[in-house]
C-alpha cells in the first residue's frame, strides 16, 4: 500500500497539471468567477474519480494519455456538486477539505455561478476529446452519454433530491440504497465506464467494469457514512456528525456501526471478484478498492 500511494502522489500532481490547463485562466474575465471555479477545482482532494477513469482504461489495455479529457471533466463536475452541497440552502457547510466553502469565500450568488460554470465546461472540455487526445468521434459521443447521465437527474442530482427530501425521514434500506447509489455511485460508474470505453473495451470488460463500479460506489459511500460518525474532523477538512444532525439517511443510522463496516467489506470482496479476469493492468483499480476500506478522509 505503501507503494501504491507513493505512485498516487505522483499521479495526482500530473492531474492537478491537467486541470490547471484546462480551467479558465484567474485572470479571465469576469475574474472573481474563475477563481472561484479554481479555487473549488484546484482546492485538493483525493481524484479519486479521474483516477477511476485512468485505472479503468489501463485494466482494459488502453493508452491513459487519452484519459486527460475525461479525467479533468469529472473532476470540474464533482468540484461544481460539492460547492452546490455545501450552500445554506443544502448542506449548509461552512468548510471543506480543510478551508471555507466556496459560498463562505465568494458569496452565495458566485458559488451558484461557478458551479454552474464547471459543469458546462466539463461539457466543452469532452467535446474536444477528438482534436485534443485523438478520441473517436464515436466514442467521444458514449463517453459523453455516460457522464450526463451519471451526473443528471437520472444519476447524481437525483440522489441528492431524494436526499434532500427524505431528510428526517425514517430510515429505510430502499430509499438509502438509491441515494448512494445515485449521488455518489452515478459518478463512480460513468468515470469508470468512460474510462473503459476510452481504452477500447469490448461488452464483458465493459460489464465487469461496471459491476465493479456499482459495489466501488457503495462501498466508498458506507465508509463515508461511516468517517461521519467516528471520524476526525481535521483529517476530513470538514466537520463530522452533520449527517445525524441533519437527519440523513446513512448506513451506521440504518444498520448500526458494525454492520455497516461489515457491508462495506463485502462490497470490496465483489469489486476485487469482478476484477478476477483482468490481469495486472488492473492494479490500480484493486487497489483503490482496497484503499476505501483503510481510508481516513
Amino acid at each position: 500500500m505503501k507503494d501504491f500511494l507513493q505512485e498516487w502522489a505522483s499521479v495526482l500532481s500530473e492531474i492537478e497539471q491537467i486541470l490547471e490547463q484546462v480551467l479558465p485562466s484567474a485572470d479571465t474575465y469576469p475574474q472573481v468567477l474563475h477563481k472561484a471555479m479554481r479555487y473549488s477545482t484546484l482546492g485538493g482532494g483525493k481524484r479519486l474519480r479521474a483516477l477511476l477513469v485512468m485505472g479503468a482504461c489501463a485494466a482494459v489495455g488502453g493508452d491513459v494519455r487519452q484519459t486527460a479529457g475525461l479525467a479533468a471533466a469529472v473532476e470540474m463536475i464533482h468540484a461544481y456538486s460539492l460547492i452546490h452541497d455545501d450552500l445554506p440552502c443544502m448542506d449548509d457547510d461552512d468548510f471543506r477539505r480543510g478551508k471555507p466553502s466556496n459560498h463562505i469565500v465568494y458569496g452565495e450568488a458566485i458559488a451558484v455561478l461557478a458551479g454552474d460554470a464547471l459543469l458546462t465546461e466539463a461539457f466543452a472540455e469532452l467535446a474536444r476529446l477528438p482534436e485534443k487526445y485523438g478520441v473517436s468521434p464515436e466514442v467521444t459521443v458514449r463517453v459523453v452519454g455516460e457522464l450526463a447521465s451519471g451526473a443528471g437527474s437520472r444519476g447524481m442530482v437525483g440522489g441528492q433530491a431524494v436526499d434532500i427530501l427524505s431528510a428526517d425521514g425514517a430510515p429505510d434500506e430502499e430509499t438509502l440504497r438509491y441515494i448512494h447509489s445515485h449521488k455518489t455511485g452515478s459518478l463512480f460508474r460513468a468515470a469508470l465506464r468512460g474510462g473503459a470505453l476510452l481504452g477500447g473495451a469490448n461488452q464483458e470488460e465493459l460489464e465487469m467494469i461496471t459491476r465493479y463500479a456499482e459495489y466501488f460506489g457503495l462501498a466508498f459511500q458506507i465508509t463515508d457514512d461511516i468517517l461521519d460518525e467516528v471520524g476526525d474532523a481535521e483529517q476530513l477538512g470538514k466537520p463530522t456528525r452533520s449527517d445525524q444532525r441533519s437527519g440523513k439517511q446513512t448506513y451506521p443510522r440504518l444498520y448500526g456501526l458494525e454492520q455497516s463496516r461489515q457491508m462495506a467489506e463485502e462490497c470490496v470482496e465483489h469489486c476485487l471478484g469482478a476484477l478476477e479476469r483482468f490481469s495486472e493492468r488492473a492494479r490500480l483499480l484493486r487497489e483503490l478498492a482496497v484503499f476505501v476500506l483503510q481510508r481516513s478522509h
